[in-house]
């Protein structure tokens, strides 16, 4: 990637010179340790923005499914599941004896 862009910002001295020292001790230009941040932070971001993309096609699916009566009430899935775990621990207490 060629470097045509210049970037400048203003930070405390005390954060200035522990970032120095921090990209010295690891023996890297402190402009590569930026970058890597960067680029850490555009992947963080854009994994974030498709995480909720993803949670936002599904919550509209599943309200669309509501709506054309394809769903199910809150009671109905709480008293399925009672009768799943009703049954799972019968099934357990045969297969102990």
């Amino acid at each position: 990637m060629t470097k045509q862009a210049v970037f400048t910002m203003k930070l405390e001295a005390e954060l200035h010179e522990a970032f120095m020292a921090e990209a010295a001790a690891v023996h890297r230009p402190a402009s590569q340790v930026a970058r890597d941040l960067m680029c850490d932070f555009i992947e963080r971001q854009r994994q974030v923005r498709e995480h909720d993309d993803f949670l936002r096609s599904k919550v509209e699916a599943a309200r669309a499914s509501r709506r054309a009566g394809r769903g199910r009430s809150n009671e109905e899935v709480e008293a399925d599941a009672v009768l799943r775990r009703k049954h799972l621990l019968q099934q357990a207490d045969e297969s102990s004896e």
